[in-house]
């Protein structure tokens, strides 16, 4: 697997944001990741797409080795903010965007704003209507992570103590890449225990709330006005994007297309790792 090298990138409001290039020519393609996770998420399948692309991936805010901001909440219009700065750094004006979960509504609205800069897009598990069951779990897990804690800090004893939670929220994942991202996901600290590098500072209840009330529409108009090729990609187990919206996005899009990955939830890409590269591959590598 080829190593990557790690960027040192401008967010907004003066954050500092962490990011991994594997190759620097061709067509940037951008890897954004999901709630929790980080750019490592994507390790497994940027060398596939290197030869071909400009591959990086950024880890938003709040997440992994990025910066927080001085607020809590991972508030997307500030992280779209922040990819814009970002990509701006790097010279990027037209790319192709990947993005998971939180990384596709950052990659949706960015594309809303930007349609001329993407020249495809990839939505993993994630549409403009998402499925109650699916968000409750998620939020269940994020407060089961602190309930686990002896220190009630989102601290852990150790790497594997950790492990045994990422095991339980993802049982159908092999231990050996969950071993690899839980080194990635913990910092040590000082007293020898281990913390979760993610901020979970509750966000501004009002600002959320007018989030939620306005981000249905805004979402399905930024899809509709997209030009460029946009693969849907939905684990056939997801709780949290449902076959029905898959199948209006694509609708929707003028030109868009679906993907379903068997064997796969909501983690699509962690799931079944064969299934989303070919997916992935099939789209982008023609």
């Amino acid at each position: 697997m080829s190593t990557p090298r790690s960027l040192d990138l401008p967010g907004a409001d003066g954050i500092r944001l962490h990011g991994l290039e594997w190759s620097r020519e061709g067509v940037p393609l951008v890897f954004v990741h999901g709630f929790g996770h980080d750019a490592h998420v994507w390790d497994d399948f940027a060398p596939a797409v290197a030869p071909h692309y400009r591959t990086l991936a950024v880890t938003l805010r709040g997440h992994g080795d990025s910066g927080r901001g001085p607020h809590g909440g991972h508030d997307p219009a500030l992280l779209v903010r922040d990819l814009e700065q970002a990509l701006d750094s790097l010279e990027i004006a037209r790319l192709v965007l990947v993005g998971h979960s939180l990384g596709a509504r950052v990659a949706t609205q960015f594309g809303g704003r930007h349609p001329e800069r993407l020249a495809g897009l990839v939505l993993v598990d994630f549409g403009p209507r998402l499925d109650a069951r699916g968000v409750s779990r998620i939020r269940s897990e994020v407060a089961a992570q602190a309930a686990t804690s002896a220190a009630g800090d989102l601290s852990f004893g150790s790497e594997a103590e950790y492990l045994r939670v990422l095991e339980r929220n993802y049982p159908g994942v092999r231990g050996s890449l969950l071993a690899r991202l839980a080194r990635h996901w913990l910092r040590q600290r000082a007293d020898g225990r281990f913390e979760l590098k993610l901020d979970l500072r509750p966000a501004d209840p009002a600002a959320a709330a007018r989030s939620i009330a306005s981000a249905e529409a805004e979402l399905w108009d930024a899809l509709g006005r997209l030009p460029c090729p946009v693969l849907v990609v939905r684990g056939a187990a997801s709780d949290v994007l449902s076959a029905e919206t898959a199948d209006e996005m694509v609708e929707r899009l003028q030109k868009g297309q679906l993907a379903v990955v068997p064997r796969a939830g909501h983690s699509v890409m962690l799931d079944n790792p064969e299934g989303f590269g070919a997916a992935l591959s099939s789209f982008v590598l023609g």
